[in-house]
């Protein structure tokens, strides 16, 4: 075990003490260093927060970071961003890489709530979450990225964006398995299979703790997608658009949502924004009945 500890780039692992989540043992080392506040949000309320950042502010070309998480049962940890993940330019065909393995137990809670990646032109990215969870254990995961420095100019122009999430069940069941494979084509590129959508998003809620949120979550986006597609009998549409030009328009904000798992204990949703601003307001509300889990309320 020492070995592959040595190996990780961080280690972190979450138990009781004193009858509170607690950070047991922190360990990292560059490009990876966490940040641990004495306490986010609420007194009251029983939940790690970790921040990681990497020095230099971003993930450079030829980067490894590897890092494990333990939750034991009953503790709440929290793990985010400060801000974007950075991945800069690929030197020549050079690939940067991020691993997060996580256990969590019983009646314990991960949430995986990161800023956006953010990949420069030419940059080659690849990360892989690995969660491994029992029946009662709850899990919330967001991964998402945006087009890269659209300010700039740049567009989806990176090489290659990988993500891959894996959720297993009580050892080795697979619960939950899924990749996003974003490469540049010799036929057509990334910006022009995106049609203009610089945002895509995934979250995941899982488990007893979280099955209000996934209940409100799921009738808030039928609702959404329902508002959207629905078109009234009568001619006209507001500023004069016809029924046809309603076909026509493109929804900036698409969103779907789907359950997954034996009686159906955890959901998927999937986004596709125009905007980052629209994603962040989504998440804010969506997961706003975390605050009483988390003491503050992810993305406010």
């Amino acid at each position: 075990m020492e070995s592959k500890i040595e190996a990780a780039t961080g280690k972190l692992v979450v138990k009781k003490v004193g009858g509170k989540s607690t950070v047991t043992r922190c360990f990292s080392k560059y490009p990876l260093k966490f940040i641990i506040p004495n306490k986010v949000g609420s007194s009251e309320t029983d939940a790690v927060w970790v921040y990681t950042l990497t020095y230099g502010g971003g993930i450079v070309s030829g980067d490894s970071i590897s890092c494990e998480i333990t939750v034991a049962d009953a503790c709440t940890a929290v793990l985010t961003t400060q801000a974007s993940t950075k991945v800069y330019k690929s030197l020549g065909s050079k690939s940067s890489e991020q691993i997060l393995e996580a256990k969590i137990g019983s009646d314990a809670l991960l949430a995986v709530i990161p800023d956006p990646v953010t990949c420069f032109s030419t940059a080659r990215y690849s990360q892989k979450q690995i969660f491994r969870v029992v029946l009662d254990s709850s899990l919330v995961i967001v991964d998402w990225i945006t087009s890269g420095r659209y300010e700039s100019g740049e567009k989806w122009d990176f090489e290659l964006y990988r993500s891959t999430n894996h959720i297993f069940l009580e050892g080795d069941q697979p619960l939950f398995l899924d990749s996003v494979l974003l490469e540049q084509g010799s036929i057509t590129n990334i910006a022009e299979r995106m049609q203009g959508y610089q945002v895509i998003a995934m979250v995941i809620l899982l488990g007893p703790k979280l099955k209000q949120i996934q209940i409100q979550v799921q009738e808030n986006v039928r609702r959404m997608m329902s508002e959207q597609l629905y078109l009234p009998s009568t001619g006209l549409r507001p500023h004069g658009k016809t029924q046809s030009d309603h076909f026509l328009a493109k929804p900036s904000f698409v969103v779907s949502c789907s359950a997954f798992g034996p009686k159906g204990i955890g959901i998927v949703v999937r986004i596709a924004a125009m905007t980052t601003e629209s994603v962040y307001r989504f998440l804010q509300h969506q997961l706003a009945g975390m605050e009483t889990l988390l003491g503050v309320s992810p993305y406010s």
